[in-house]
């Protein structure tokens, strides 16, 4: 059985998914992973590699198609990546039996076309808590959708052995477009006079780092930076605080079920994602508001003994449940089904449109839906306008939008 990968790039939580997928997966199944541009990380890329796997990089759109015929299966790592809606509007597919995994939880921007779900032979998603954008399909169509994890946790727990430098961990994206600004007012307003340390790579004069400078506390939190070893920094604190904004992009959650998996206790506000992982009072704590996640933090670092029972709770969770190896057998029995059907012609431009304008559109905007004036924030960030921009900067769809 020969899988074709459709991938923007290997880099981040998707090189990372695929690099621990493919040491999982049993001898006889070929993977060619296809990367759409040139990897500036190759860490993920070169594993993959190590353990068996074809990595190409698409020279054009027709390298694509040809590639495209000769799997017997198409999988498309999916998420709102100019280059991706580049291919799938534009290339010249042949017929082919196609899978999508989405890395975006599409419940928020950015969204899922639906009309992708459908297009799809089958369609995958990375959290359960998408599978309520399959609540208006009929049923046959609603039977193509599921869900496989992306985030695993490491295979050696150690239920915090190391804790001591920090009471407190977050780890992860250091940016308020994803974590909430109520984490320095929870860690500020704490009866105990606890630490939180902060990993992950953050601008020393920006908006998070300004944020303490309104604590009375500001002692209380440090910046770590960005670690090379997740395991070893997570292992320093016992308690794993990692409040997201309501409408955040993610889904796998991969520092979560990391520390998870080494016995740190969550902390979570009640975002869909988060609570698709977390058993609140079992495997980890969900607050409703930022004052509620104060609340639960006092109360756990006043008890030590319910910081190791859910801990141990959390990391048995993760071991049973969020494995490459688990989600490595639920693909292989995904494509053994898919196997069995004939290839069909997909028409994805007829869902996304033909210009960089349409397929940044179709990111943000579902069908019907009122469109707020398009403006460029001019932040060169993943999925954003700017980034469709420099992707195709000399498009003429640009010229009307942004004409003097």
């Amino acid at each position: 059985m020969h899988i074709l990968h459709v991938t923007a790039h290997l880099g981040g939580g998707v090189g990372k998914a695929h690099a621990a997928l493919r040491a999982a997966m049993p001898a006889g199944i070929r993977q060619t992973y296809l990367l759409l541009e040139e990897p500036r990380d190759r860490r993920y890329a070169d594993e993959i590699a190590s353990q068996g796997g074809d990595i190409v990089f698409a020279r054009n759109l027709a390298e694509v198609a040809s590639l495209c015929a000769a799997a017997d299966i198409v999988q498309f790592e999916f998420w709102n990546h100019p280059k991706l809606f580049e291919c799938l509007a534009r290339a010249d597919f042949p017929p082919l039996r196609s899978v999508f995994w989405a890395h975006i939880s599409g419940l928020f921007r950015p969204v899922i076309a639906p009309g992708l779900m459908t297009a799809a032979d089958r369609f995958v998603f990375t959290t359960p808590a998408s599978l309520v954008l399959g609540d208006a399909l009929d049923e046959a169509r609603r039977a193509r959708l599921s869900s496989i994890g992306s985030g695993f946790g490491f295979a050696a727990s150690g239920g915090g052995d190391d804790a001591g430098e920090s009471d407190i961990a977050y780890l992860g994206t250091v940016d308020f477009i994803k974590m909430h600004q109520g984490f320095f007012a929870a860690i500020d307003a704490l009866k105990h006079d606890a630490v939180a340390s902060i990993w992950g790579a953050y601008e020393h004069d920006g908006e998070v780092a300004a944020k303490t400078k309104t604590m009375r506390h500001a002692d209380r939190v440090r910046f770590m930076g960005q670690t090379a070893d997740p395991q070893t920094a997570l292992n320093q604190s016992a308690i794993f605080f990692y409040p997201l904004q309501p409408d955040h992009y993610g889904t796998a959650e991969n520092a979560l079920i990391e520390a998870m998996s080494l016995g740190l206790v969550p902390v979570v506000l009640a975002n869909p994602a988060e609570c698709a992982i977390i058993e609140h009072g079992v495997t980890g704590f969900i607050g409703a508001t930022i004052g509620e996640c104060t609340e639960i933090l006092d109360m756990l670092l006043a008890s030590p003994e319910t910081v190791r029972e859910i801990g141990g709770n959390a990391a048995a969770l993760i071991a049973r449940r969020y494995t490459a190896g688990r989600s490595a057998a639920a693909f292989v029995t995904l494509w053994q089904d898919l196997l069995q059907a004939p290839k069909c012609q997909p028409k994805f431009a007829d869902i996304l449109g033909q210009t960089p304008l349409d397929w940044y559109l179709a990111s943000q905007y579902l069908p019907g839906e009122i469109r707020d004036p398009v403006n460029d924030s001019g932040k060169l960030s993943k999925g954003t306008l700017s980034h469709f921009r420099s992707a195709f900067p000399d498009h003429p769809c640009w010229a009307e939008l942004f004409s003097p």
